[in-house]
């Protein structure tokens, strides 16, 4: 692993506690710098036949539970929108307030809850069961309809004549854990959504703590399933991972929903994501050994619980298919998967570029040197 920082304290600050309101107006003032510094280094490359065709720059970290940065290219310390890969802190909530256990709801709904699902018939029979447990209707759903990501549910779907709902939307077990906490605190469904709603200031809070970043004021807007999404210093990101990796320093009942959470995100991986999956593949391949959540954007985390170590990552153009490969060496880069387990998975590591016809014409691979 390179460590051309090593013990820098500067991406995380110390434990911030919530005891403050973030109400502002919507489409406040306020614009992350996305832009990236020159020194981020080109981390994918995308070739078609001998020609290097395309290539994706990213800002990465790798960070320990006491917050030294252990590894970094381009600049950390700037926000980025965490997006669906910081779905397992905004679960927290669900289980420490009590609400999984007081609904007699485990494992599966919790990984459902950390999830960005292909909205297959296990994850939309398992929302659909959730909500009737719970006492929730469709109409409840404020996330919005969505066809399904996995091709053949969409299309039948389609052969049948059905619309999709919001139990297709991939962040529909995220919203289940939102409504189900608001169900069980009393608290009005409608608009749980909205940042000033008690489902939204009760998760910023959780943030604050497991990132150490006071984030009154800090950037924000409308994430695709209608939730705010925050502007956080990526190496702060990669903090809130390693402290779910080793939560030895949170306070008792922090660190034991954090320790329910990863056994549930590591013993589903089908539901966190679902066929042909970079999430769910790779983390069958793990065995346990990582847990990891992409978002949207070219976000990705990775959490290491035996090395106590998080990891994020933003691929400055967005892509999806630069996200995966550069995230998959980041994760070799440590060890944390054997030469066996990386075999079961190898286009994780260089994925195909496939033409219309399904023949090989290049591939999506990682950059000379990265991570180096």
């Amino acid at each position: 692993m390179s460590q051309d920082h090593t013990h820098d304290h500067s991406c995380c600050g110390g434990d911030h506690h919530h005891g403050h309101s973030h109400h502002h107006s919507e489409g406040a003032e306020g614009h992350a710098d996305l832009s990236g510094p020159a020194e981020s280094p080109i981390t994918v490359e995308v070739t078609r036949g001998s020609l290097v065709e395309s290539v994706h720059r990213a800002r990465a970290c790798i960070v320990d539970a006491g917050g030294h940065v252990l590894a970094r290219w381009g600049d950390i310390d700037a926000p980025v929108y965490p997006r669906s890969a910081i779905k397992s802190l905004q679960a927290i909530p669900l289980v420490e307030s009590g609400a999984l256990d007081a609904f007699g709801l485990g494992d599966e709904e919790l990984a459902l809850a950390c999830s960005s699902h292909n909205g297959e018939a296990r994850h939309t029979e398992l929302v659909r069961s959730w909500a009737e447990r719970v006492g929730l209707t469709l109409d409840d759903y404020e996330c919005g309809a969505q066809i399904p990501y996995d091709p053949a549910t969409a299309e039948d779907l389609v052969r049948r004549g059905e619309a999709p709902t919001a139990f297709h939307n991939n962040c529909s077990g995220k919203h289940s854990g939102f409504l189900t906490t608001a169900k069980h605190r009393g608290e009005r469904l409608k608009g749980y959504v909205r940042y000033e709603h008690p489902v939204q200031q009760r998760i910023l809070g959780v943030m604050e703590q497991m990132t150490g970043q006071d984030l009154f004021g800090a950037p924000w807007g409308v994430d695709g399933c209608s939730i705010p999404t925050v502007g956080i210093p990526l190496g702060a990101i990669a903090y809130a991972m390693a402290r779910i990796a080793d939560p030895v320093d949170l306070p008792d009942a922090r660190a034991e929903a954090v320790t329910r959470i990863a056994a549930a995100w590591g013993k589903h991986p089908f539901l966190i994501g679902g066929t042909g999956t970079f999430d769910s593949a790779l983390m069958e391949a793990a065995e346990g050994a990582v847990l990891v959540k992409g978002g949207a954007e070219g976000v990705g985390c990775a959490v290491i619980p035996e090395q106590g170590i998080g990891i994020a990552l933003k691929i400055e153009d967005g892509a999806a298919r630069a996200r995966e490969v550069a995230l998959a060496a980041l994760i070799r880069s440590t060890g944390a998967l054997t030469d066996a387990q990386w075999a079961r998975v190898p286009q994780l590591l260089t994925a195909p570029l496939l033409n219309r016809a399904g023949m090989r014409v290049g591939e999506v691979r990682p950059a000379a040197g990265w991570p180096g």
